[in-house]
């Protein structure tokens, strides 16, 4: 609604000047703008926490993936595993101890190695230190690895002319869950070469 002023100047008559404002529609349209940019921001947020959500998932699977890199290589080291165990079963010359395909996240066996064929039964969990941040008192919480599974697969290394290097395999470890947020299968992959050599 435009207000009307009324001038009065000396010498002059009586003066009607119109004051501009915006129109309705220009506030309608003004709105509309507003409105789509703060839906946008957030969409945006809502972005953000789910990720926020799922990184403390993919840094479990990174944890594992690690783990259990190693326990192979510890148990290289300390002459625990003898050269041709350091495979799958059913490869090479048949001594391999690795288990095949992706495996349920349970406990090691006897061997104390991640993935081979020797695991308990029993389920990994996570210790998480609680709300005080300290590990090893009442408030501790332990997360069950129920939705994680992980493969560890070798293969050969091949020189520049095709021919097997016999003292080099690479490992290619796989820790397989599902989001929790958006129920998606993610996959962290961790690949590395182990020598017969230490």
């Amino acid at each position: 609604m435009a207000a009307t002023m009324i001038v009065r100047r000396p010498g002059s008559g009586t003066r009607k000047l119109a004051e501009s404002g915006f129109s309705l529609l220009e506030v309608l349209i003004s709105m509309a703008v507003l409105t789509i940019g703060l839906v946008s921001l957030l969409s945006v947020f809502g972005l953000a926490m789910a990720s926020t959500q799922t990184s403390q998932q993919d840094m479990i699977a990174k944890q594992l993936a690690n783990e259990s890199l190693e326990s192979i290589v510890t148990a290289r080291n300390s002459s625990q595993l003898a050269w041709d165990q350091v495979q799958n079963v059913g490869q090479g010359d048949g001594n391999g101890i690795f288990a095949v395909g992706l495996q349920q996240m349970n406990l090691p066996g006897v061997d104390g190695i991640y993935g081979t064929t020797d695991d308990s039964g029993v389920r990994q969990t996570l210790r998480d230190p609680g709300p005080d941040g300290i590990f090893g008192n009442s408030d501790d919480i332990y997360i069950p690895l129920t939705g994680y599974q992980r493969q560890i697969q070798f293969s050969d290394v091949q020189d520049g002319n095709g021919n097997t290097i016999p003292s080099v395999r690479a490992i290619t470890i796989s820790v397989q869950y599902a989001a929790t947020q958006s129920g998606q299968i993610k996959n962290y992959v961790l690949s590395s070469y182990i020598s017969q050599y230490r």
